[in-house]
């Protein structure tokens, strides 16, 4: 995974970091304000929000220094205090508190808090998928520490992405396909597609992106043992047998391997998960069932975090938020050719 040092960044995002509490594991930006997308000019890049994910080792210490720092960037929560806000950063939807709308060198941003112990496990488990569903696509790595736990983590989720996806895709396909299967992995079940996001995200985000992704992706796939990769074609060609199937279900995050086991087994059956992968591996719809657990998780975490978004942002914050989403989900609309 290709991780650009703080001095490799823009002018930007180091001045943007310097106004925050140092003691962060992982500094990312993402989104439509730092990677171009399909039908989007340079000019109109400049004016989207740009989005940031701070991982912090120490969630309670962190908000009781930006409260200090950035008291305003805060909704009404801020009279709860720290330990208040880290619990609600914790305990309640994606285990990520966000701040947003917020004005700073002329843009504005959003910035969302993570504790480095829940990022790791969704990283590794797809907990949620919430953060690490972001880092299937292409980001900005601004800061990393030297946490060779993370470091590890970081690699896993993306050959979790990958693994996933050549589950339910078809035995040759396009590296633009699998791009979009990938990108499409945190999405799919999102609540926020039905109403509130562009339609054509996935396929905006991948095409304008693909140098991106095979720079994230090329060294996974040229070593996965279970395709046949040629870059220069930009082809793909995956093990469908049962065998090589079952070898991809049981490398999966155990997270969406409980999902399928509940898909799958009957209540009160109680097999162990290696039998009812096998018995998937097995299924023509393996791809379907690997996409509905995957929908299982991915809506349950967009529902509650969107729902705690409602606090940390505050009601005026919310409703403009929300109207920008409709605005650019209308374009998208509009965009599509009839």
């Amino acid at each position: 995974m290709s991780l650009p040092a703080l001095q490799n960044t823009s002018v930007f995002y180091r001045r943007i970091l310097s106004q925050f509490p140092q003691d962060i594991s992982l500094a990312f930006a993402y989104g439509s304000g730092v990677f171009k997308q399909s039908g989007t000019t340079q000019g109109q890049m400049g004016k989207n929000m740009v989005d940031f994910v701070f991982a912090v080792d120490d969630p309670v210490t962190w908000h009781t220094m930006n409260l200090l720092q950035n008291r305003k960037h805060y909704s009404f929560l801020k009279y709860l205090g720290p330990k208040h806000i880290s619990s609600i950063q914790n305990d309640h939807g994606a285990g990520v508190y966000y701040n947003t709308l917020v004005p700073t060198n002329g843009r504005i941003i959003k910035y969302g808090v993570i504790s480095t112990d829940s990022l790791i496990d969704d990283l590794m488990h797809w907990k949620t998928m919430y953060v690490a569903g972001r880092l299937h696509k292409p980001v900005k790595i601004l800061l990393q520490n030297e946490n060779g736990k993370l470091r590890a983590a970081l690699v896993g989720n993306l050959k979790s992405a990958v693994t996933a996806s050549f589950l339910m895709l078809p035995e040759s396909f396009s590296e633009e396909e699998l791009f979009v299967q990938i990108a499409g992995l945190s999405y799919s079940g999102d609540f926020r597609m039905v109403i509130g996001e562009d339609k054509s995200k996935v396929l905006n985000i991948v095409k304008e992106n693909l140098p991106h992704f095979r720079n994230l992706y090329s060294n996974i796939l040229q070593e996965c043992p279970q395709v046949v990769y040629k870059p220069q074609q930009g082809k793909l060609e995956v093990d469908k047998s049962p065998e090589g199937q079952f070898t991809q279900l049981m490398a999966l995050p155990r997270t969406l391997q409980q999902q399928i086991t509940r898909l799958v087994d009957p209540p009160g059956k109680n097999r162990d998960v290696e039998e009812i992968l096998l018995q998937v591996a097995q299924d023509p719809d393996c791809g379907s069932v690997v996409q509905q657990g995957i929908s299982s998780i991915v809506k349950s975490s967009s529902i509650t975090q969107s729902a705690k978004g409602i606090a940390t942002a505050g009601m005026m914050k919310t409703v403009s938020y929300s109207a920008k989403k409709l605005w650019k989900m209308w374009k998208g609309w509009r965009r599509k050719p009839v």
